[in-house]
């Protein structure tokens, strides 16, 4: 696997180890790094613990005598440990400290799996709650490079009680407005996954990883390997991206550029609203209703991804939903404009399905959270009407993005660039920030069904388009947007 950090300085362990190694050892996890950082990927890892034995004792006759068996008094368990430290260099599964990647300083959580399989124990937690309470006393984002099979058996439910206490820093540290980023690996399942991965702002994983928080033993009989793979889970909105490990520096340093903070402080005061993008497509005013319709209709428009790419320097994206779904056709993530990031959500012009539709709740609250300004692209016919889409909360979704952005402090700018096809379409255009280019329409129906419903007369649509006065310079008379934008000064 590439490395991962630039230099990385380990903090001290918080608790008082019961046994010391014969001299002091650099941790074996990271030792591909320059300095010690992140654990090598499982391809370059010489084999561990099968990963369904991540809590299995050594319960073998020759276990050293005065050894600690911990909470449950678990025989074996004291000399399985140190085998485990003698065999790796470390005290515990996890090795944390300050790394800088991409030139980014970050709290880095490093799992090192051939501790008795990246398992949590009391201890374990002891220095995730270390680990993040300094990073909000440095305000730094936290990096986890997780490859873990859940909580340690031999410590029972002390164990266990160790999600409670991550969960709790992870919260603690999403509400302080710093990021949190998560590279899974092979294998990362139970508690280390349903706290430390899921639980991030942005998930990255390995390809061909097994994550879930059901491990291979068990899993139904009859489950589907790939749900519990890297790639199932990114198809199921679980995960944003899935990395090669000779990417994976390069993306974890352009993620940090973008949502770590500034300036140290609180994330206050807030920052100014994002200009509207210059309208890339015709800058003449239709004629008529219907012209309106036709031009925003037109298979030549610039879409959402011409106007991403002319607005942004350079940007990441987000994928899911986390509830099970994605939407290609809402493109959601963070972009850096003239040396500020910037959130973006832009539908490219299909009907939106409920999946979509969270997505960008989710990027707008983690925008809001983080202090990040928001720009949203409006072109959609309208919401997905089919059974599917009820099925899945069409409405509830809609309604959430509606709450999101009537409750947000960040400033949110949004740019119609094409159709704007009813609630679907209104449902990502911020309250009185609204623009439009001259090739778009907004509408409270489209101009067929307008006419089915209150004319039944096909024939009616044009006349229809008309009375609507859905044309840009419509909205502005009616007070719907704030301006029509014009195209790009020459250069």
């Amino acid at each position: 696997m590439a490395v991962v950090a630039e230099d990385f300085t380990e903090f001290p362990a918080p608790e008082d180890e019961d046994c010391a190694p014969a001299a002091p050892s650099t941790p074996a996890a990271p030792a591909a790094l320059p300095a010690p950082a992140a654990p090598p990927a499982p391809a370059d890892r010489s084999p561990g613990p099968d990963p369904d034995r991540v809590a299995a004792a050594d319960t073998s006759p020759d276990s050293a005598p005065g050894t600690d068996d911990g909470p449950l008094g678990w025989e074996g368990y004291g000399a399985a440990r140190q085998r485990a430290r003698e065999r790796t260099g470390e005290y515990e599964s996890v090795i944390t400290g300050i790394a800088r990647i991409g030139g980014t300083a970050t709290v880095l959580i490093a799992f090192e799996f051939a501790f008795l399989g990246g398992s949590l124990g009391e201890r374990t937690g002891d220095r995730l709650v270390a680990a993040y309470t300094r990073a909000r006393e440095l305000r730094l984002p936290v990096v986890s490079l997780i490859a873990t099979g859940g909580s340690r058996m031999q410590e029972g439910m002390r164990a266990l009680t160790q999600l409670q206490r991550v969960a709790a820093q992870s919260a603690r540290t999403r509400a302080a407005g710093l990021p949190q980023i998560a590279v899974v690996r092979d294998p990362t399942t139970g508690g280390g996954w349903a706290t430390l991965g899921a639980g991030a702002d942005v998930v990255l994983a390995l390809p061909g990883a097994q994550i879930g928080f059901a491990g291979s033993r068990v899993r139904p009989a009859d489950a589907d390997p790939y749900a519990y793979s890297a790639e199932g889970q990114l198809a199921a909105g679980q995960v944003d991206a899935v990395v090669p490990p000779d990417r994976l520096r390069a993306t974890l340093g352009r993620w940090l550029r973008l949502l770590a903070p500034e300036v140290p402080g609180p994330v206050d005061p807030l920052p100014p609203p994002p200009p509207p993008p210059y309208a890339l497509g015709s800058s003449g005013l239709p004629a008529s209703g219907w012209a309106a319709v036709c031009a925003a209709r037109d298979e030549r428009r610039p879409r959402a991804a011409a106007y991403l790419e002319a607005y942004f320097d350079w940007w990441e994206e987000l994928s899911g939903d986390r509830c099970g779904g994605t939407d290609t056709g809402l493109r959601c993530g963070f972009g850096r404009r003239d040396g500020r990031t910037i959130a973006f959500a832009a539908q490219c012009g299909t009907a939106v399905h409920p999946a979509g539709f969270r997505t960008a709740a989710r990027l707008i609250r983690m925008a809001d959270r983080l202090g990040i300004a928001v720009l949203t692209l409006v072109d959609t016919p309208g919401a997905d009407n089919g059974p599917d889409a009820e099925r899945a909360g069409a409405g509830a979704a809609i309604a959430d993005v509606f709450a999101v952005l009537a409750s947000v402090r960040t400033p949110v700018t949004s740019l119609l660039i094409g159709e704007g096809g009813s609630g679907g379409a209104l449902a990502l255009a911020a309250p009185g920030a609204l623009w439009a280019t001259p090739d778009s329409y907004f509408s409270v129906i489209a101009p067929e069904s307008a006419a089915a419903i209150l004319k039944r007369d096909a024939d009616a649509v044009r006349d229809t388009a008309g009375q609507l006065r859905l044309r840009p310079q419509d909205l502005l008379d009616l007070g719907v947007i704030q301006g029509i934008v014009p195209p790009a000064p020459p250069e």
